[in-house]
């Protein structure tokens, strides 16, 4: 979907006259045009250097997260450090980019994002530049929404939650934008949910493994969390029959004293769909506005009434390939110290917490 628009894009920059018998004042026109553009782009670089590059992602000068603990923590004590960030109720910024990954043609796009809970979420992402033809994944009490350039319009894919939910085990998409949420730093960890851990990884992190009860069957959740502050670094998602269906790695945690919370401003996120590759992508946030969004919109979390549109509930995704997970570099350790989680279990221990267990 993505690759129709982008694929225009070079096509149009590589041949700028794609029909060889326009006349001699048409080519000149088509080069006038050129020369515009180029014009108006230099423009903007240079007003982008004067204004001291506002549109790239700084260096963080805050301080690390505080650590809070100094020995192992219980599931209860690490349930109540992760739960901090149920304080953010709205979290908002106009200062992101998103890079996909997986896709190596398309350039990174400048995206805003929006989020209230529990489920209203709003990430729009365009060509610097190039504006309005983009992407547009968004959320809401019923539904969920990802609008995408395809040729010269735009095509909204959109399902209801509910419904959606009670399919996913055949559902083109793996999950739905409310994930996402979890992602960026909001996830919640529920003692009364949990089937192992916390275990001691042997690179540090500590591992706890949960069940989520869904129309679709019972998956699993793995969280990787930093041992000192009490954040989660990385999320693991399998769904009833095994299958590894999305991961995320987060980085780059700042503390926010007025909610006395930890976020990530660079997430690397991967979905694994019932059919197809993988898909890859990396938000990365210069600021956020905490408990206040930062837009008027009161639209903002509705829906868009596109035209070309396509209920996800009328497409069942074909049975993934067995190795199409594994064939992903993602499926290999996200960093050189964190290894993958461990085993999937179906029917993990639900007794006292393992204490002191190390493992690979």
């Amino acid at each position: 979907m993505f690759r129709c628009f982008y694929s225009t894009v070079v096509n149009l920059v590589k041949d700028p006259v794609p029909d060889r018998s326009l006349t001699r004042s048409t080519i000149r026109t088509w080069r006038c045009v050129g020369l515009l553009v180029t014009r108006v782009v230099l423009t903007l670089v240079a007003l982008a250097w004067t204004n001291g590059c506002s549109r790239s992602v700084p260096v963080s000068t805050a301080p690390p997260p505080p650590p809070i603990f100094d020995t192992t923590p219980d599931i209860n004590a690490l349930a109540a450090a992760i739960n901090r960030t149920d304080a953010i109720r709205e979290l908002s910024t106009n200062s992101a980019s998103l890079d996909v990954l997986s896709m190596t043609a398309v350039p990174k796009l400048t995206a805003n994002m929006h989020l209230q809970r529990e489920r209203n979420f709003r990430l729009k992402a365009s060509i610097p530049i190039i504006m309005g033809s983009g992407i547009d994944l968004g959320s809401n009490n019923n539904e969920f929404w990802f609008e995408v350039p395809e040729g010269m319009t735009q095509t909204l894919y959109y399902a209801n939650h509910q419904q959606y939910a009670s399919q996913l085990n055949r559902a083109i998409l793996p999950v739905d934008p409310s994930w996402m949420i979890e992602a960026i730093g909001l996830a919640r960890l529920d003692p009364q949910t949990v089937l192992s851990g916390p275990v001691t990884r042997t690179d540090g992190l500590i591992e706890v493994r949960s069940a989520i009860a869904t129309p679709a069957g019972t998956y699993q959740r793995v969280c990787f969390i930093e041992p000192q502050a009490g954040y989660i670094t990385h999320l693991f998602l399998y769904a009833p029959d095994q299958r590894l269906v999305a991961k995320s790695h987060a980085t780059k945690h700042q503390y926010y004293e007025s909610v006395n919370s930890v976020l990530p401003h660079a997430v690397k996120m991967e979905l694994y769909p019932s059919t197809g590759p993988p898909l890859a992508i990396q938000l990365d946030v210069a600021s956020y506005s905490v408990n206040q969004l930062l837009s008027g919109d009161p639209q903002l979390f509705a829906m868009p009434e596109t035209r070309n549109r396509v209920d996800l509930l009328q497409i069942s995704g074909l049975a993934m390939t067995p190795n199409a997970a594994a064939g992903s570099p993602w499926a290999q350790p996200i960093t050189n110290a964190s290894g993958p989680p461990t085993a999937y279990t179906a029917n993990g221990p639900t007794g006292p917490p393992m204490r002191g267990i190390r493992y690979e």
